[in-house]
């Protein structure tokens, strides 16, 4: 398979090789997400010594894995398994000066949270190991992690003996819109952009998910033979995600569970009352590993408190499989040909493309012609009062010069018409924002659409700006 994109992420590995120091390099980002991939690609000749950690492995286990890895990369001598990770790394270090590379070499720690165990000692040995050899040699050590916030609290702001010791840090994301089409490409897959976009809204822009893509058949027939057919590879995933990620991951399936259920997003507060779970830093915990693994994500609420950020469910996979894939686990006869052309699917459709433009909020600016401007995201939802009407607005970009853009978010299947009934919806939304927030700066109406607008008197009077979906397929690099 050849690897798509990442231009910015090679960029950093491969001046991690070439710099004439030794480098610390964690690689984060959540599962199947395709971290291992980039790093055997980029370091294919390179790599010198390489572990992955066992998946519910104990100390003893992922000691004999160690050992296992040690032989792999060139051990002769028999080695029974050490008792601890300092006899452990020390072996390793005796390895790597017996071998005297001439050049700089690279040693891969993968999942690395799998390997350090409770009470394992693993960490220490880590940073024993990187203090007291690596940091002194021509080496690049990089570790990745499915669990980011793990790797982030323990590894990256760690306070202990690898306290400020990463020397680069890459956050791997699913792919964008045109990453997706880019690998589609490579593997002989080709559809139009709407059908691009029905497959990102199923499978989300997750690589290993991708791969499964087969040529010749439909999107709506691969997501069928992958999501519903018995034997579907993601028949069952959503099982397997959070368990392989999270300890006591029963938290963190509710949380997700819950956010699938409303489209607007939940405060903490919604969160806590409708999962039931206690309020505290365990809660907390849990909000935090979601949101650095890529799950959900946090916006803040127009001129609300930092108690009142929204979260949202972001990963496209959990939205489509407890909106459809679970419901139809039980039935034999399960069709998403059928599924596709209902109601219910075009609504959620609606929910999800709303997703799709905030995780392309560059490629939005880009469009706007606003990519040098600074801006801040928002959300804005109010209840009626004063005689208003409630409103909700689920992206509002304020610009640094005094002006800010209301989007609506529309998906349809043809060029959207705007009604009468709908734009005076529009107004009023106006004038609740401005009654609720007191802005007295500039309001565009901006739509974001999959086909565009209808040229109509209500489009002409009210939109000042109208993006398709053709926007979100841009090649803008990530920020």
């Amino acid at each position: 398979m050849k690897l798509t994109g990442r231009t910015r992420e090679i960029t950093v590995l491969q001046s991690a090789l070439a710099s004439k120091r030794p480098e610390l390099v964690a690689v984060i980002g959540r599962r199947r997400v395709g971290k291992t991939f980039l790093v055997r690609s980029v370091y294919a000749k390179d790599i010198v010594f390489e572990i992955t950690g066992l998946q519910k492995g104990g100390k003893k286990e992922q000691l004999q894995n160690f050992i296992l890895a040690l032989k792999y990369a060139g051990l002769t001598e028999d080695m029974e398994r050490p008792d601890n990770w300092l006899d452990a790394f020390f072996e390793l270090t005796r390895l790597i000066d017996r071998r005297q590379y001439s050049k700089k070499v690279v040693l891969f720690f993968d999942e690395l949270p799998w390997l350090a165990t409770r009470r394992s000692g693993f960490l220490q040995g880590f940073s024993f190991f990187w203090n007291s050899w690596a940091s002194q040699r021509n080496v690049v050590v990089v570790i990745c992690g499915s669990a980011a916030s793990w790797m982030i609290k323990k590894v990256i702001n760690d306070r202990g003996g690898l306290h400020n010791r990463i020397t680069r840090l890459i956050q791997l994301k699913p792919f964008n819109l045109r990453e997706m089409e880019l690998f589609l490409y490579n593997k002989g897959v080709q559809y139009p952009h709407y059908q691009m976009l029905q497959l990102y809204m199923a499978l989300g822009g997750i690589p290993m998910y991708l791969e499964l893509i087969q040529s010749g058949i439909s999107p709506i027939e691969n997501i069928n033979r992958l999501c519903f057919e018995s034997s579907g590879y993601l028949r069952n995933e959503f099982q397997n995600l959070y368990a392989a990620l999270f300890e006591n991951h029963e938290a963190h399936t509710l949380i997700v569970r819950a956010l699938a259920g409303k489209r607007k997003g939940l405060t903490r507060e919604e969160l806590l009352r409708i999962t039931k779970l206690p309020n505290g830093g365990t809660f907390s915990t849990v909000l935090e590993e979601l949101t650095q693994s890529g799950f959900i994500g946090q916006y803040g609420a127009y001129g609300k408190k930092k108690k009142k950020l929204i979260y949202r469910l972001e990963d496209q996979y959990s939205l489509f499989y407890l909106a459809f894939v679970e419901k139809a686990l039980n039935n034999p006869t399960a069709d998403f040909g059928q599924m596709a052309q209902s109601q219910a699917f075009l609504s959620w459709s609606g929910y999800c493309f709303e997703n799709i433009c905030l995780a392309h909020l560059p490629q939005i600016k880009q469009a706007l012609g606003i990519s040098g401007v600074q801006t801040n995201i928002h959300t804005f939802y109010a209840r009626p009062d004063d005689e208003l009407p409630g409103a909700q607005i689920d992206l509002l970009i304020e610009r640094a010069d005094k002006c800010t853009h209301l989007c609506e978010i529309k998906f349809s299947n043809s060029p959207y018409v705007l009604k009468k009934p709908e734009a005076n919806k529009l107004r009023m939304r106006e004038t609740v924002f401005r009654h609720h927030t007191g802005y007295r700066f500039h309001l565009f109406t901006t739509l974001i659409t999959t086909f565009g607008i209808v040229d109509n008197n209500q489009s002409r009077a009210l939109v000042d700006q109208s993006i398709d979906m053709e926007a979100l397929f841009r090649d803008v690099p990530r920020q």
